[in-house]
């Protein structure tokens, strides 16, 4: 029997444009073939309907997974308004139905109403755990799920269009564990109405952007044309997932001993005294990702970067 080809240590980023009706799950499968890559993992997950940004993490780029997913994300979605579903969007089965259509004036009378820190409660159809289980297998089964509320960070929430009197877009940016499909049930609750999402894409995931998304239709042509090489020229750095975090310079000397897992001494007039967390560099080269106390940097996470 041949022995199965090993797949290669690939360290970076590729931060994928989803695209509809594709798992996370899949996506990330699909890169991995695309750049035989050991590793992969992926920086917060996508419903299948929804497009957009999954930043996916290979080889060492994993440790800093942490980091993007610690950050903000801004979200484009589209409400329609007068139907509800079980889910909060168009997946689920119709709930409910209301004849009352909101004004731009009402909606955007009580957009400030969901800025800032508030306390959303999730969605019955949501992969949070209750008892060891998650709500979304337990709703199937019919069970009646209770979810508590739970605080979250709404950034901004704009109006951006509306095409008719039944749909209206919105971008949010928010913190981490926000469902925008409970923020698009409890603005229908508000105004009077019900509402569900039936549009959903994700453009940006802490430090990564609208512009560095590559599409799978891209990546897919570039392995047809030059292979796994060809696709992995696309990625980005694994620094790339640390651009929200301080970098430290450190000598060959500090490098080594972060390397083994002991602390340097930071020295020099610009020299950090406390951080919760720096990544050092050695001429360029990621070294470590810690945590800088009193002058004193305490490696948490060290790389290796050389490729099999």
């Amino acid at each position: 029997m041949a022995r199965r080809k090993k797949f290669d240590d690939v360290h970076g980023w590729v931060v994928l444009d989803k695209p509809l009706e594709v798992t996370s799950t899949q996506a990330v499968a699909r890169l991995k073939k695309l750049a035989h890559a050991n590793k992969c993992g992926h920086a917060g997950t996508l419903d299948p309907l929804a497009t957009g940004m999954l930043p996916i993490a290979l080889g060492e780029a994993t440790k800093t997974v942490s980091f993007v997913m610690d950050g903000t994300k801004i979200y484009r979605f589209t409400v329609r308004w007068g139907i509800q579903t079980s889910t909060d969007d168009r997946e689920g089965e119709v709930i409910a139905r209301s004849d009352v259509r909101p004004t731009r004036a009402a909606i955007e009378a009580i957009l400030p109403e969901f800025i800032g820190e508030i306390m959303q409660v999730p969605p019955k159809f949501s992969a949070i755990k209750i008892d060891g289980e998650r709500a979304y297998d337990l709703a199937r089964d019919g069970e009646e799920v209770v979810l508590e509320a739970r605080p979250i960070e709404i950034l901004g929430l704009d109006l951006v269009d509306m095409p008719d009197a039944d749909t209206t877009v919105f971008e949010c940016e928010c913190g981490k564990g926000t469902y925008v499909r409970a923020l698009a049930r409890d603005m229908g609750k508000r105004l009077g109405t019900v509402g569900h999402v039936v549009g959903l894409r994700r453009i940006v995931v802490g430090p990564f952007e609208e512009e560095d998304m590559i599409p799978l239709s891209e990546l897919e042509a570039a392995f047809e044309a030059g292979g796994s090489d060809a696709v992995r020229a696309l990625m980005s750095p694994v620094e790339a997932g640390l651009q929200e975090v301080t970098e430290v310079a450190v000598n060959r000397d500090a490098a080594a001993r972060l390397r083994r897992g002991q602390s340097v001494i930071l020295r020099g007039r610009d020299a950090i005294a406390d951080e919760d967390a720096v990544y050092a560099t050695c001429g360029g080269e990621l070294v470590a990702i810690g945590e800088v106390a009193r002058g004193e940097l305490m490696p948490r996470r060290v790389f290796m970067l050389d490729e099999a």
